[in-house]
């Protein structure tokens, strides 16, 4: 049975990877599985929360710094170490980006990549919810590109989706709960 799984697993790999690969999908899914090409959109978004988004914005900056940490280190140092799981790209005649990405050296379950981003969407999206097709459509361009560069099962991602899906809608109840605790509090300041 787990044979079975693993075939078809792998055939998705494969279509991902090698069959819709074109050289725009090349450049585009390369560019934005890297992390450090996102930093400064992370950056500037969080100082608008910070400096615009009022208390609402500050809560919500913190709870992503929170979300993120948690989330990475629970796919990270957590569950990936626990699983094990052998990266495709050293066991499957992967499509590999070596000059940019390169096949890890660390485990393949969950993706990391995924984890987060869908952990971010999801909270993010409990905050904003107008923004729900920016985020979700991000986070699952971002967890496609994995599979495309040939560092992860399609089965990683689709987990990873699920665990920081879960990690988001978690941390997301802690900071509105902190942020009605916080109104609350100062609502009853001022009737003082």
């Amino acid at each position: 049975m787990i044979d079975f799984f693993y075939s078809i697993d792998a055939a998705i790999f494969f279509f991902i990877n090698q069959t819709i690969s074109n050289p725009a999908f090349d450049k585009f899914f390369v560019f934005i599985t890297e992390v450090k090409n996102w930093y400064i959109a992370y950056l500037i978004l969080l100082g608008i929360l910070v400096i615009n988004g009022g208390k609402y914005g500050r809560i919500a900056a913190l709870g992503a710094i929170v979300t993120i940490a948690l989330s990475d280190q629970i796919s990270s140092s957590l569950l990936k170490e626990w699983i094990g799981r052998i990266r495709p790209c050293n066991v499957l005649d992967a499509r590999i980006f070596t000059d940019s990405v390169g096949c890890p050296s660390s485990y393949s379950f969950p993706s990391s990549h995924a984890v987060n981003n869908f952990a971010i969407a999801v909270f993010f999206y409990r905050f904003y919810p107008k923004l729900k097709w920016v985020l979700f459509i991000t986070a699952s361009l971002v967890a496609l590109s994995r599979p495309y560069v040939g560092v992860h099962y399609p089965s990683d991602i689709f987990f990873g989706a699920l665990i920081g899906s879960v990690i988001g809608y978690a941390t997301s109840l802690a900071a509105l709960k902190t942020n009605e605790y916080l109104n609350s509090k100062s609502q009853n300041k001022s009737t003082v």
